[in-house]
């Protein structure tokens, strides 16, 4: 998994909503810290849990969110 492909989606799919990082993890439930490393390309292997929940959240596939 490209992690500065899954940082920079996350990212945008967040400002296009208008979202927060703290907004993100609200709405998301992944905690505010991991959407921190997320976004700066710190997770290497974030879990399929949190894939998950950030490709519903963005209401997007999982693969739309990685790739």
């Amino acid at each position: 998994m490209n992690k500065n492909k899954l940082a920079k989606n996350i990212n945008k799919f967040r400002k296009e909503r208008g979202w927060t990082q703290e907004q993100l993890a609200e709405n998301s439930g992944v905690t505010y810290t991991t959407i921190i490393k997320l976004e700066q390309g710190v997770v290497e292997n974030p879990t399929l849990r949190t894939l998950e929940k950030l490709a519903k959240v963005f209401e997007v596939s999982i693969d739309n969110l990685i790739k």
